[in-house]
């Protein structure tokens, strides 16, 4: 199948896909003519990335995830679960760092909002 067919199929761009090709996260053979041809596996595999990147799991971490997923060469190695764990770790930090950030904007908006409707509320008593 083409990259149309799989974007109808996985409900995905078909720059979405080949920014999947350019990370590493899809392997499309190309035909004769030059065009990229997926399998119904590259759907499932297209569909599993999407999900994992709507769930907030970067590109660069889901590369890892594949690589493991993968090996059949048997190069995934204790060492490579620590690096992976370590890499998470990160992530999560950075998440909590985020999610901190994001709360004081919320409890910002919040107070703006409180103090906008009793400047509200005031002006329609005085009028």
């Amino acid at each position: 199948m083409r990259i149309g067919d799989l974007s109808r199929h996985t409900g995905l761009s078909s720059r979405m896909l080949r920014y999947y090709e350019q990370e590493g996260l899809l392997h499309p053979t190309r035909g004769a003519n030059g065009y990229r041809e997926y399998t119904e596996d590259d759907v499932d595999r297209a569909k599993w990335i999407r999900d994992l990147v709507t769930s907030g799991v970067p590109t660069r971490l889901i590369s890892i995830v594949i690589d493991q997923r993968d090996d059949r060469e048997g190069r995934w190695t204790s060492n490579c679960d620590r690096v992976f764990a370590e890499r998470l770790s990160t992530e999560i930090e950075d998440l909590d760092r985020r999610i901190a950030c994001f709360t004081r904007s919320r409890h910002a908006l919040d107070e703006l909002l409180r103090i906008t409707r009793s400047e509200i509320r005031s002006a329609q008593a005085n009028a």
